[in-house]
């Protein structure tokens, strides 16, 4: 009987530490990066209001316990997420090139990163001293520094690189989910507008009806590329260059 016991015992032991082992290896392969990536997936087909702790256990096969062992609540989470796609953004964009290129390449891979994501925008926005908004800034500062400004004249251009990229970045973004929620056309949309635009009074809207014409079929990431240009050429004229 007693040896009965000990068998049993032993058995007992066994199937734990088999079953602590498979635990061990689940939770290991539930990483950061892992919740970060699935995080990147929900929010880009479900929007912020879609991310939540429920939806991502499930997309993870994990419990909620698991995921908060590695990210602290949903704003964590949200920064996390929009850090990573920010930093993948970055990476090939100061590649030996001049500073006006880097800041131009930078321009527009935030802008398609944040076409691509829309909640990275409004992210960014809530996220003004931590690491996604940080990098965006020191890349700007550094190019803008190589560019041979003065201190004060280094925050002044950089800020309006900043501003300019995210606001015009968001705005774009907003546009084109409105446009998917409401099952817009944009060549139809725009065509319309220039009709209105066309029509307006010459007295009163002399530029608006003068530029109608061009609404129709403008490209709104060259628009955007050449605002980014007229911003880098009011500092070349700062530097005297």
């Amino acid at each position: 009987m007693e040896r009965h016991s000990i068998i049993l015992e032993r058995r007992s032991i066994y199937v734990n530490i088999r079953g602590m082992g498979k635990r061990v290896r689940r939770e290991e392969s539930l990483s950061r990066d892992r919740i970060i990536e699935a995080s990147i997936a929900l929010l880009d087909s479900r929007g912020e209001d879609g991310l939540t702790f429920r939806a991502l256990s499930e997309r993870l096969a994990t419990g909620a316990g698991a995921i908060y062992w590695h990210v602290e609540n949903k704003g964590d989470l949200l920064t996390a997420a929009c850090d990573a796609v920010v930093a993948r953004t970055m990476a090939p964009c100061a590649a030996g090139a001049s500073p006006e290129d880097t800041i131009r390449a930078l321009a527009l891979g935030l802008f398609d990163a944040i076409d691509a994501h829309p909640w990275v925008g409004s992210t960014l926005t809530r996220a003004a001293g931590q690491a996604p908004m940080l990098r965006i800034v020191e890349c700007l500062g550094q190019q803008v520094r190589a560019l041979g400004l003065s201190d004060e004249g280094q925050w002044t251009a950089a800020s309006a690189l900043l501003h300019y990229i995210l606001g015009v970045a968001g705005q774009n973004a907003a546009n084109t989910q409105f446009a998917r929620a409401h099952d817009i056309d944009r060549a139809d949309f725009l065509g319309a507008m220039a009709t209105v635009w066309s029509q307006l009074d010459p007295n009163d809207y002399p530029f608006t009806r003068s530029v109608a014409d061009r609404m129709r079929e403008h490209d709104d990431r060259a628009d955007f590329l050449a605002g980014v240009d007229l911003i880098l050429c009011g500092i070349a004229s700062q530097d005297g260059r």
